[in-house]
């Protein structure tokens, strides 16, 4: 008689085991075992009947014991009677009393399935998946994102293993007391006194770059740098033309230039953005500016000319440097201010969480497990669904935490994102792409602008990745092009993540290899290294309040010389909105700010060929650009997962 051996494993989840039934099933090209019981001491044969042929399918049944207790398995590992081993990943949880049935672990296209039970499963996958991933518009004008209003409403297997670890009303709260800045909330509304006073509360969470940038936030060379490797260096761009709504002249900033060549920074997409009125206490208020910046020729980029407004006119003075201190600083304040909204709702929240989610959900509705790309992304797009879920439910929503402390809250980060999204284009999330469309490419021209140049090859080494993964299963472009689950995954994207939007210029099929490696490349990128770029950052950049303020609480001064320390400091959050500032840039404060790392700390690898060139140089940029340490240490975690996704689906 055959015999077959079965293994389980078990996940290492909180409360992953269970005390319920469970019965396997193998299901061959021949015929099917019976239901057997797993737990049944020393008995784990299959011995009964005739050879089952080759092994294609394992069924899994959970019956309750006592009362319902969920169950994760990771895998199933089967000895055939010839000695192979065959795995079968399910990383499933298995809640009532439903069953789940698996594929072995070795990819296969829709085309080349052979048997139509094979055939049979792959489709009543995709059907179930539909039925459970469903799209919602969450906001008119926003990309769809998954059906779903709470954390708990959302499918099991994309939860987080612990609701409580991404509470963020908890972890504000745990964050502002593990900074011993509670006492201060009780003030919410009341000023500081001086600057010196926000020591008070930095001195608690300042490291080493972040405490640079409280001795050298004022300086000009500070203000700049941050345009090119801080937390938001992507609206930097080069400009030979200044806008006529900008009327800088030559006489005003001639004593600042050392030649002809300028460059400008534009944030007019906070132009007719509601300040937060939640609270009627206190006044809130935006400015969408438009700054000036000059390369020296030292390379070093420094601010030339600001205009708080985008109407120019007697109410809209020109700030130069060689104006009043005072009058210079608010004017720098109240740019850093509105970068800080651009990066936290618009580069942030919207071309890295949102676009990840979009691609997320379509792939669990177009492509099943044992699809390549499936397992290609899905590494990616773990816990992207539940902390966008849970952000909707706590962060973003109306009353949430947003409202308490940001100058787009109560509405204005929705319009934000709405505007965005008129402009947000495929192409706009190619990284090379997003560097030649601001004139931004040439390091002649910028040798210091290292997020450029890190992310330059961080892109190239995921592509590269990429092409070798898709050119083991598409042979040529016709294999591309028939393979309907990748082309029903791109329409999907395009018809309702996207909201079928021709201005987004979002492919609605693909056609060669090339341009399905630059989709994944897309995918992969935006929801790890992009991410990690523009989110790790915030603790260095913004914790330093005065130099990334959530709200300003004074209007923008339409005249100079009435800046003074007083109106500075009258402008910049108070006490209690300072506190909430610090609980979200806290690294310790939101679990998803460290969810990627958490997961994959263990497969941390230096040695990799593959980045011999990214790596080599992180001493010589440690000091000059947190950005580059951050795509450095996501690009490793990253490619480390894929050599051992490789290994697996190469079989």
């Amino acid at each position: 008689m055959p015999t077959y051996t079965v293994t389980v494993a078990t996940g290492n989840q909180w409360f992953a085991g269970t005390d319920d039934y469970i019965y396997i099933t193998l299901m061959g090209t021949g015929q099917c075992s019976e239901r057997t019981l797993l737990d049944k001491p020393m008995y784990n044969d299959f011995e009964r009947g005739a050879d089952l042929g080759e092994i294609v399918l394992v069924k899994i049944e959970k019956n309750k014991y006592w009362v319902q207790d969920d169950w994760y398995c990771r895998y199933i590992t089967v000895k055939t009677p010839g000695g192979e081993y065959l795995e079968f990943p399910c990383f499933h949880w298995l809640v009532d009393e439903k069953e789940v049935v698996l594929r072995d672990g070795r990819a296969r296209l829709c085309q080349n399935e052979k048997t139509m039970i094979a055939k049979k499963h792959r489709q009543q996958e995709l059907d179930m998946r539909r039925r459970t991933y469903k799209w919602q518009e969450w906001q008119p004008g926003f990309p769809m994102s998954i059906d779903a209003d709470k954390h708990k409403d959302l499918p099991r297997d994309i939860q987080f293993d612990s609701e409580k670890g991404v509470d963020f009303v908890l972890n504000y709260s745990k964050a502002i007391e593990n900074l011993c800045v509670n006492q201060f909330m009780h003030m919410f509304q009341s000023s500081w006194s001086d600057f010196a006073d926000f020591e008070r509360i930095f001195v608690r969470i300042k490291n080493t770059i972040s405490e640079y940038v409280m001795e050298h936030w004022k300086e000009d060379f500070m203000f700049g740098y941050q345009f090119l490797n801080g937390c938001n260096p992507v609206v930097l761009q080069k400009c030979t033309k200044l806008p006529d709504k900008f009327p800088v002249t030559h006489e005003m900033v001639a004593f600042c230039l050392e030649r002809d060549l300028t460059l400008e920074e534009e944030i007019e997409v906070l132009e007719g953005i509601t300040p937060n009125s939640t609270d009627p206490c206190t006044m809130q208020y935006l400015a969408a500016p438009i700054c000036l910046l000059y390369r020296t020729v030292g390379s070093k980029i420094l601010p030339l000319a600001i205009q708080l407004s985008q109407v120019p006119g007697e109410n809209a003075p020109i700030f130069l440097p060689s104006d009043s201190q005072d009058d210079w600083l608010i004017a720098k304040i109240w740019v850093r201010s509105a970068d800080f909204h651009v990066h936290q709702t618009i580069t942030h929240l919207l071309r890295t969480h949102l676009m990840s989610e979009m691609f997320g959900v379509a792939m669990f509705r177009h492509l099943p497990a044992v699809h390549p790309v499936y397992k290609l992304l899905v590494p990616h797009i773990r816990y992207t669904i539940a902390i966008n879920t849970k952000a909707r439910e706590q962060l973003i929503c109306k009353f949430g935490i947003f409202d308490k402390a940001n100058g787009t809250g109560g509405g204005g980060h929705v319009q934000l994102i709405q505007k965005a999204m008129k402009t947000l284009t495929f192409k706009s999330l190619c990284f090379p792409d997003s560097i030649k469309a601001r004139n931004m490419e040439s390091v002649e021209e910028l040798p210091t602008y290292f997020f450029r140049d890190d992310g330059n090859k961080v892109w190239d080494a995921t592509k590269s990745f990429v092409s070798d993964v898709v050119n083991i299963y598409y042979a040529s472009d016709a294999v591309v092009q028939k393979d309907e689950e990748i082309q029903a995954f791109v329409k999907d994207v395009f018809n309702f993540g996207m909201q079928a939007s021709e201005s987004c210029e979002f492919p609605e099929s693909l056609k060669t290899q090339e341009e399905l490696t630059e989709y994944l490349t897309v995918v992969i990128f935006t929801a790890s290294s992009q991410h990690a770029a523009v989110n790790f950052g915030q603790y260095d950049w913004c914790s330093w309040i005065p130099n990334a303020p959530s709200t300003m609480r004074k209007p923008p001064p339409t005249e100079k010389g009435v800046a003074d320390v007083k109106l500075i400091i009258e402008s910049l959050p108070d006490r209690g909105r300072s506190c909430w500032h610090l609980g979200a840039v806290n690294p310790h404060s939101f679990y998803f700010c460290n969810a990627f790392c958490e997961k994959h700390s263990e497969n941390i690898h230096l040695e990799l060929s593959l980045q011999e060139g990214v790596l080599g140089e992180q001493v010589r940029y440690q000091r000059g650009s947190t950005v580059y340490l951050s795509l450095t240490c996501q690009v490793v975690f990253t490619l480390r997962h894929y050599v051992d996704l490789f290994k697996i689906i190469r079989v």
